[in-house]
């Protein structure tokens, strides 16, 4: 454990994980997989009960701002794990000076994707701190909902077997290479834009449908790489993909070769990791894809029936990559 916290125990990765691990789970007696969203009892009911923080810079960016990622990161952290997401609470701590016509600008961010999402925000708190105290405007989210009893397990990988398909919901690293973008003034990025985006409506269509899903996890801080080791870690069995059937969009793929960014590893805001039993890989791609947020859906790689807990990736090149958990931090504060 590291005596001081950097910007990588923010990263998602290993740090975020050891940090997690080692302190808080451990003073608070949270035992078992550390999924996105805790489920707990009330009345008989099974919900899901999740929270996150974010303090992305900037706090507007090319497909979305701080707002609207506020809110479709705690609905889809509620969606993933199996739960029809119900009401939302939002806490704002706000920098002494932040215009009021930029808070508007959020409210109404808010409000528009909890009305795309079918949700309400029911209750919450604002805190105003001094000048340089806080850079412009945080916010927290917490989410409940009402969880499918069949789905319970959906976010923790006990469910998943030898030969399970992995699905990519979309193309990667949209949202970090808008807030990249929009961060550091790139006037070469204009076509990018985040994909942040409300998918509980998607998902929920799949779990209607009965489409074989045994894990679900948004590919949010620490990316799809990152996704696939916990997923590795959790089930023990090693993962297999193929890089030319990872969707990423050719103008990423660009601005990361420049950068020196890996897409594996960026964070997505609107993009899901599937896995699903062999004989309805088919029928999940098919219903992914009649959704605006799912069109470029795609298969990516399959559960091995080996146990070594090792993510190997067969590059477009024909060699073979290992994908280890990242172990630093590509872009801090992207969420």
């Amino acid at each position: 454990m590291h005596k001081h916290i950097t910007l990588g125990h923010g990263s998602g990765g290993k740090l975020t994980s050891d940090l997690v691990k080692g302190i808080f789970a451990s003073a608070f007696g949270m035992n078992g997989p550390l999924t996105d969203s805790a489920i707990t009892g009330a009345r008989g009911e099974e919900v899901a009960f999740t929270t996150d923080s974010y303090v992305v810079d900037p706090i507007f960016f090319p497909g979305g701002d701080i707002g609207k990622l506020a809110v479709c990161g705690t609905v889809n952290d509620l969606a993933v794990a199996g739960a029809v997401p119900l009401s939302l609470a939002a806490s704002f701590i706000i920098e002494e000076g932040f215009e009021t016509g930029k808070l508007e600008t959020i409210a109404g961010s808010m409000a528009a994707a909890c009305l795309e999402a079918g949700v309400k925000i029911v209750t919450g708190d604002t805190k105003v701190v001094e000048k340089g105290k806080c850079d412009e405007v945080f916010i927290t989210t917490t989410g409940i909902g009402l969880v499918r009893p069949e789905y319970r397990d959906i976010g923790t990988g006990r469910m998943v077997a030898p030969g399970d398909i992995l699905i990519v919901s979309g193309p990667l690293g949209n949202h970090s290479i808008a807030v990249t973008a929009a961060r550091k003034q790139l006037s070469f990025v204009t076509d990018i834009v985040s994909d942040c985006a409300p998918l509980n409506k998607m998902i929920g269509r799949l779990l209607d449908a009965g489409a074989g899903i045994r894990f679900m996890r948004d590919l949010t801080r620490g990316g799809l790489a990152t996704v696939l080791n916990e997923l590795a870690e959790m089930t023990g069995f090693d993962i297999y993909l193929e890089e030319p059937k990872i969707p990423v969009d050719e103008p990423v793929k660009g601005v990361c070769e420049m950068l020196g960014f890996d897409p594996l590893y960026l964070a997505n805001e609107g993009k899901i990791l599937l896995v699903v039993s062999q004989t309805d890989a088919t029928g999940a791609i098919g219903i992914l894809r009649s959704d605006p947020y799912g069109k470029n859906a795609s298969v990516a790689g399959h559960i091995k029936d080996t146990r070594g807990k090792t993510v190997e990736m067969k590059t477009a090149a024909g060699g073979t990559r290992i994908l280890n958990q990242l172990s630093g931090v590509q872009l801090p504060r992207i969420c």
